[in-house]
């Protein structure tokens, strides 16, 4: 063998470890390998995720809201209404498409929206259990219908809260895939079985859902501190929901 064929085998193999590993020496995740290999085969990066399920869910939370009694809403029955609508306005203008990409400041408005139905519906939570507490005559089946909008829509809130958090959110994610995930989908520990696989909000959502039935992660684990945090909280108030709203309904009930 001539030194330059030894030369060129060995230079072949220096780069195949250096791809291998980031510059700190840390060897690449193989999800994260398959991830960049999937994004980076993509013809067309926008619109690779939809939004319109996004959409889709703050709609039906703003439906939910609406079933609300009046009692529970905070000040007048039109603003939580209308900040959910702005909300989804908001969802459906950061929408990439062919001739823009989404914008960052309207994805902090998202964001900034988000929070502020999260807590109106935190809030109505509190309202209730209150309501509960000071020995309301009202009959069981309104408690359980109030408390399960309130679990459904806790839900839906968090499975958006969910998809814009992971990755820097859907626009990121459609870009490049060399973002640090928030979330670790069993997809992503086995790539091999799920190649080119990248999660949806439907993956989200059923994230939310069960982590407000379980009140603990399940098949999918938080990896960064605001999305353990995000999930606490869902937990949090999912368990007091159940555990105080639901049971005095059935106390009621009996």
């Amino acid at each position: 063998m001539g030194p330059s064929a030894y030369w060129g085998r060995s230079h072949r193999r220096a780069s195949g470890a250096a791809s291998a590993s980031d510059n700190g020496g840390r060897r690449t995740p193989a999800f994260e390998r398959d991830l960049q290999r999937g994004v980076r085969g993509a013809v067309d990066t926008h619109g690779v995720e939809p939004f319109w399920p996004a959409q889709l869910a703050a709609g039906a939370a703003l439906l939910f809201y609406l079933t609300l009694p009046h009692r529970l809403i905070m000040g007048p029955r039109w603003l939580v209404p209308g900040v959910e609508g702005i909300l989804l306005l908001a969802l459906v203008v950061t929408t990439p498409t062919r001739q823009f990409d989404q914008s960052p400041h309207l994805r902090t408005l998202v964001i900034l929206l988000l929070g502020l139905v999260s807590a109106t519906t935190l809030i109505s939570l509190i309202l209730l259990a209150h309501f509960l507490l000071q020995g309301s005559k009202a009959g069981g089946e309104p408690l359980i219908f109030a408390g399960g909008v309130l679990w459904v829509t806790n839900i839906l809130i968090f499975g958006i809260w969910f998809w814009e958090l992971d990755r820097g959110g859907p626009g990121r994610r459609a870009q490049d895939g060399r973002q640090s995930p928030d979330f670790l989908f069993p997809q992503m520990s086995e790539p091999r079985l799920a190649a080119g696989w990248r999660p949806r909000f439907v993956d989200y959502l059923y994230t939310s859902y069960t982590n407000a039935a379980a009140f603990s992660p399940t098949d999918t684990l938080p990896l960064t501190a605001m999305a353990k945090l995000l999930m606490a909280t869902q937990s949090l108030i999912a368990l007091v929901t159940l555990l105080l709203v639901v049971s005095r309904a059935v106390n009621v009930l009996g």
